[in-house]
């Protein structure tokens, strides 16, 4: 794959999407009240310091790249990169979550909430990259 023809605006919009879409996804107002009970997180709990912010974006733009790398192609259009990014969040990472839950002991909830987030994620992701060609 050729670095050159990637278009970088397209993967930081599509790398902070993901970061928004976390936010949103894990806030009190969603699902950061159920994330927060199924890993036995009390309401006491220390929130997260810019240094965890500033590497989860940094991932974000990792999976970007990563996505991007994938959908580098002429043809790719929204409806193929969304599909690519659910494909890709649904079929590796939410199943990959569940694997790993399954060994930890881990509750369909954790799965849910979390594997459901990054497919999320991953569809806009997709979507923005496909469709910022």
């Amino acid at each position: 794959m050729d670095f050159h023809t990637l278009n970088f605006w397209a993967i930081l919009v599509a790398a902070l999407s993901a970061f928004l879409i976390g936010g949103a996804w894990y806030s009190p107002a969603l699902l950061g009240g159920a994330w927060k009970n199924v890993n036995g997180f009390g309401s006491d709990a220390q929130g997260a310091g810019p240094r965890v912010f500033v590497v989860a974006f940094v991932l974000s733009l990792v999976m970007a790249v990563n996505l991007a790398m994938f959908l580098n192609d002429p043809k790719t259009n929204l409806v193929w990169g969304a599909t690519a990014g659910f494909l890709a969040g649904f079929g590796w990472v939410a199943m990959g979550i569940g694997i790993v839950a399954l060994f930890e002991r881990r509750s369909l909830k954790y799965v849910l909430i979390n594997g459901g987030y990054l497919t999320v994620a991953l569809t806009a992701m997709g979507a923005i990259l496909g469709a910022w060609r």
